[in-house]
């Protein structure tokens, strides 16, 4: 018997499973490439594929496209990503005091105190310093995105890289490689220059107190996290599930929701089988002239997403 977590973002599709000890047992992480459902549906897949027979007590779902994985899945609980993180963090170490989360194409930090979130602030608008912009230049500088922390750590010493726009950062890069600066000095300048963009942008006005989880898939660049604590003077600890954390909080929610409420809406992993489709019309009902979309499953309407009023929403409601 376990407990489901599911976060759709831009870049990743993350699913875990967790024991009733709330242990991580499975966890899948797939790229999106544009489409959600099909992601979902090869993640259940494969869950279906080596769990069928077992029983999911609950699920949940959060990231930018929690909306419509919660209608694909039937979630019990649909939560925002600085609530899932949260959560995860919380729940692998109290102490927790602020949370670093650094993603595909996004960038948040979480102030905790005494276990509830009491500011958060997120960048959504510049891929600087997100794991899209370093694999980009991992492939540039033809270097394994694996590798890139460890070319960070050798050197030396370091190169000032602008990092405030991802153009201008790479830009600059070619630059320094003009003039003969080696791969691991620009890497680690570059690790610098994008911990200075998010402390004096995400994290500006924050209070960065001890203890720091480093969260998002950027977290296993250990470059960024060693210029973290250099910048901050603080350890920066990397919990073990680092890039699923958003899909074990959004499991761990869903929990606690079917506990209270006694059963799940869970539909199970024969979805993977189905077939959707979306399709999209503008509702006359009002001068707003919204573009409601509509998520089709074996052809049956199963949910509505972008009317302003709820109007479409809500006649699946009830």
């Amino acid at each position: 018997m376990y407990y489901l977590g599911v976060d759709v973002g831009s870049v990743s599709t993350d699913l875990v499973l967790l024991n009733q000890n709330k242990q991580v047992v499975e966890k899948l992480y797939l790229r999106t490439k544009g489409k959600p459902i099909a992601a979902v549906q090869e993640g259940f897949r494969m869950l279906k594929n080596k769990y069928g027979n077992s029983e999911i007590l609950a699920a949940g779902t959060t990231g930018s496209g929690r909306q419509i994985a919660s209608t694909l899945i039937g979630a019990d609980a649909v939560k925002n990503e600085i609530t899932a993180h949260a959560v995860a963090a919380l729940d692998t170490d109290g102490d927790v005091r602020t949370i670093i989360e650094i993603g595909g194409q996004d960038s948040k930090i979480i102030v905790l105190k005494n276990g509830i979130v009491t500011d958060f602030a997120m960048n959504t608008v510049c891929a600087a310093g997100t794991g899209s912009f370093l694999d980009r230049q991992a492939e540039r500088l033809e270097i394994p995105i694996e590798a890139f922390g460890d070319y960070a750590l050798k050197a030396n010493s370091y190169v000032r890289i602008a990092g405030r726009c991802a153009v201008f950062a790479e830009s600059d890069m070619i630059h320094k490689q003009q003039l003969g600066y080696n791969e691991g000095e620009i890497i680690r300048g570059l690790c610098h220059a994008l911990v200075r963009n998010y402390l004096n942008n995400v994290a500006k006005g924050k209070e960065i107190k001890d203890k720091i989880f480093f969260q998002g898939g950027v977290a296993a660049n250990k470059g960024m996290k060693a210029a973290f604590e250099e910048s901050l003077g603080i350890q920066v600890v990397i919990p073990e599930h680092y890039n699923m954390m958003g899909a074990i909080g959004a499991a761990i929610i869903a929990k606690e929701k079917v506990e209270k409420a006694g059963k799940t809406n869970f539909k199970g992993f024969d979805l993977a089988d189905s077939v959707f489709q979306s399709k999209s019309f503008e509702c006359e009902g009002c001068s707003n002239g919204c573009e409601v979309v509509n998520i089709q499953e074996n052809e049956n309407v199963i949910g509505c997403f972008g009317d302003r009023c709820g109007k479409w929403g809500s006649k699946l409601a009830m």
